[in-house]
């Protein structure tokens, strides 16, 4: 079934059915891998077959750039690269292939992305559906909805995603056994695989402790390493493909890293709603579902934030009002194109507490993201003198070398707290 895209009816746009559900494979371009394999996970759960894209060749560049116009921003043309090489693999029947993109209703990336991957998509394989994943009703299909029991299954893939995240970070850095983190954080992917299969997953602290508890068990080293945050656009600061591997690569420099979690994001997506309806004076039952939605996943970070406090091992993430609190000696909650404020909170909470040596990741193509981070950082040098802060441009014609040689001149007066 397909409808036109276009006024011209030139790009014709397939919509993904009920009847595709049992023998279609769904690809899911990459960004976070421990958090999109839970997800991966809670889908087939209800009948659908994902995969999660690992493709990072040269060719997915160049598709990027044959299928994408050369102003569109780096993180499009990566995902819209990656969904082509794949379908131009062999690998994939494309008449039993579909597509999946996030939507979050900002005014770029968020919300344009899927378009473009239709139109590029859809000039050489018009047969294969895009589809949206989104809370906020921007696209809506019946053969796949957002229902109440799905969304509290991601939001839950979110915080355990985050928690991973954090524990495999202050964990790898410091193993005496090489691989250990690895295989613990593949077996708890296993085991919250099978808690989501059940109500447990509901009863996040027993879980919690549980992790925190194994990951603690990992035998480590005491040796001081530096701690180098890594903020800035969201796709660029988490895929691996549009990042060339930084974590990876300030973990074989002898760095711990430092990302903030994908709670973050989602917190600041609803608190962004709330402050729309203060400035514009536009309060209506949005508004208020929204600052609903905003406390009930505030009060779900503040309880892991507790229970990683109280276990004394390892460091917490950032408490979101805190974050907001940061952004407000230097910029307003009104700004929030792209990233937006958030950017410029985390590099200061980040400054703040120790983490003074920070990566601010640069899409090309993305003008809030320089706005406000690389136009942010001189104030939060100002209020740091000792912050350590580069931004790295990632674009189809930086090279991995000049990237990885720019983090090193700032390695090398890093700060070791």
């Amino acid at each position: 079934m397909s409808d036109n895209l276009s006024p011209s009816g030139r790009v014709q746009r397939t919509i993904f059915t009920e009847d595709m559900k049992k023998d279609y494979t769904i690809l899911v371009p990459d960004m976070l891998p421990m958090h999109f394999k839970l997800i991966i996970k809670i889908y087939e759960k209800y009948g659908y077959h994902m995969e999660l894209l690992e493709n990072d060749s040269q060719n997915v560049i160049n598709q990027g750039l044959q299928n994408t116009h050369n102003d569109a921003c780096y993180p499009a043309l990566l995902v819209i690269g990656q969904f082509m090489d794949a379908l131009d693999s062999g690998k994939y029947d494309v008449n039993k292939t579909a597509l999946i993109m996030s939507q979050t209703g900002g005014g770029c990336r968020a919300s344009n992305y899927i378009h473009l991957i239709r139109k590029a998509i859809g000039a050489k394989y018009p047969q294969v559906p895009v589809i949206s994943l989104n809370f906020s009703g921007l696209e809506k299909n019946p053969a796949f909805p957002m229902t109440p029991a799905i969304a509290l299954r991601l939001i839950y893939a979110v915080l355990y995603g985050d928690m991973l995240m954090l524990l495999y970070n202050q964990c790898k850095p410091y193993e005496l056994n090489a691989g250990m983190t690895d295989e613990l954080v593949a077996r708890w992917q296993h085991r919250l695989v099978k808690l989501m299969d059940s109500n447990d997953y509901l009863l996040p602290k027993p879980i919690y402790k549980a992790m925190l508890n194994d990951f603690a068990a990992i035998p480590r080293s005491k040796e001081k390493k530096p701690v180098v945050g890594i903020v800035g656009e969201i796709y660029v600061k988490y895929s691996p493909l549009a990042n060339n591997h930084l974590n990876e690569f300030l973990l074989s420099e002898g760095c711990e890293s430092n990302v903030p979690g994908l709670l973050d994001f989602v917190l600041y997506c609803a608190s962004d709603s709330v402050n729309d309806a203060k400035l514009y004076d536009k309060k209506d039952k949005s508004s208020l579902l929204y600052k609903i939605g905003y406390d009930v996943l505030y009060k779900y970070q503040k309880q892991q934030i507790k229970v990683i406090k109280d276990h004394g091992v390892f460091k917490p993430p950032h408490d979101f009002e805190h974050l907001r609190k940061c952004a407000d000696k230097y910029i307003n909650q009104g700004v929030k194109m792209g990233e937006g404020w958030l950017i410029t909170a985390e590099m200061a909470a980040l400054a703040e507490t120790g983490a003074k040596n920070i990566i601010c990741t640069q899409p090309f193509g993305c003008l809030p993201n320089h706005i406000v981070a690389k136009g942010m950082s001189r104030v939060i040098k100002q209020a740091y003198p000792d912050a350590n802060i580069v931004a790295i441009d990632y674009d189809p014609g930086a090279t991995r070398v000049n990237q990885e040689n720019r983090i090193k001149l700032m390695l090398a007066n890093a700060v070791i707290e």
